[in-house]
This record gives structure tokens, C-alpha cells and sequence, in this order.
């Protein structure tokens, strides 16, 4: 990770809490890239473990979405702690552009595509990847013809996460009407239109900046 100047806006990177755990980050042997590339260890936990939930049952099913959900939000604190210990931290890397970009759009699609597998409908777990990449790749452009950045939403990386991290905990309660997986099947459908909308926003935005000049 290294400083663009451009960064997305975070509440939480100006929480104590944060600001304490990337100190302490940074006053140890840990670089900005080995926490970008820890993101897709837990994306990868993730999308495995929503992968078995499909089938699983009983504890074993609660166990895995739990694990599932928790490494959501993992993943989201590996790109908080990433940008925080490079940047307030002093530890910028000259390959931090690329270890800031890549590991998302790697952790959007295990994750997706885990959990549309686990669903049964890979194609939706599939699409979700896309448009998730796709936001990314609207943003990035823009940067790349001298525009700021465009984090809006309403499907952006950390409203993607929100959005499977409560379907998981909302499925738990499925067995009160004996069903199964039908939220995590609305929560990837959510997220798919959502990202899809979003992208079709951001390419709204980047192409009048364009042709503003």
C-alpha cells in the first residue's frame, strides 16, 4: 500500500481503536503488502467455509458462517490496517499500488464465487465477482485520465461486505421457518444489483467528468 492522495473515505480509520492497533502494527516487522496479501487468506476462509455451508447442517453449518462472516470483516480490516500502518505509519512500498488493488478484486470473487457455489447458483456468485471488479475498474480508470477517485455507492466494497456479513448472521435463524440458504440467496442477489448499479453509476460520473475536460 502506498499514499495516492486519494484515499477512501473511513470512518473508522480516525477511531482510537484503530489508530492503536495500526501503531502497534507499525512498531513491529509487519509491511503493508504482507497485510494486502492477508486479505485474501481471509477471503479465501471465507469462500471456503460458505462453500460447506451449502450443505452442512446444524452446528457445523452455524460454526461456518459464523467463520464465513467473521473473515468478511477481517478482510475489510486487513485493507484498513494495510493503508494505515503504510501510510500513518511510514512504511510505503514502492510496490504498494499494486498490492492495494489486487487483493480486492482476488477477495471479491473467492468470496462470491464461494458462496455461490455453496448456494447452488454459481452464475449469480460469478456476476457478483464481476460487478464487484467492475466498480473497481470505473474507479481506477478515472484515476488513470486524472480524476479523483469514485468510491460511492451503494454497493462498494465495504456495503458488499455489510451486506453477505449479515446475510450470514440472518441465516441462522432460517431453521425457525425451515429454510435454507434462502437469505444468502437474497443477500448475493443484493449484491449483485446493487454492484451493478453502482458501476453503471460510476461510469455515469466518470464519462460527464470526461467530457467536462
Amino acid at each position: 500500500m502506498t499514499d495516492t492522495g486519494d484515499r477512501r473515505p473511513l470512518d473508522s480509520r480516525n477511531t482510537r481503536w484503530a489508530g492503536a492497533i495500526a501503531r502497534w502494527l507499525a512498531a513491529r516487522d509487519i509491511r503493508p503488502n504482507q497485510i494486502s496479501r492477508a486479505s485474501m487468506a481471509a477471503a479465501a476462509i471465507a469462500g471456503g467455509a460458505f462453500y460447506l455451508a451449502g450443505t452442512a447442517s446444524d452446528w457445523p453449518r452455524v460454526s461456518l458462517l459464523l467463520l464465513a462472516a467473521l473473515c468478511c470483516q477481517v478482510r475489510l480490516l486487513c485493507n484498513l490496517f494495510d493503508g494505515m500502518v503504510a501510510i500513518e505509519g511510514g512504511k510505503r512500498e514502492p510496490d504498494g499500488p499494486f498490492w492495494n488493488e489486487f487483493p480486492d478484486r482476488v477477495a471479491d470473487l473467492l468470496i462470491f464465487v464461494g458462496l455461490g457455489y455453496g448456494l447452488g447458483v454459481p452464475d449469480l456468485g460469478w456476476a457478483a465477482g464481476a460487478f464487484a471488479v467492475l466498480t473497481a475498474y470505473i474507479r481506477e480508470l478515472g484515476r488513470a485520465n486524472g480524476h479523483p477517485s469514485d468510491f460511492s455507492g451503494p454497493m462498494a466494497k465495504q456495503h458488499r461486505m455489510a451486506t453477505v456479513t449479515a446475510a450470514a448472521l440472518a441465516t441462522l435463524v432460517e431453521p425457525l421457518w425451515d429454510g435454507h440458504n434462502q437469505v444468502l440467496t437474497i443477500g448475493l442477489s443484493v449484491v449483485v444489483i446493487g454492484a451493478a448499479f453502482t458501476t453503471l453509476r460510476r461510469a455515469n460520473t466518470l464519462i460527464k467528468r470526461l467530457k467536462r475536460g
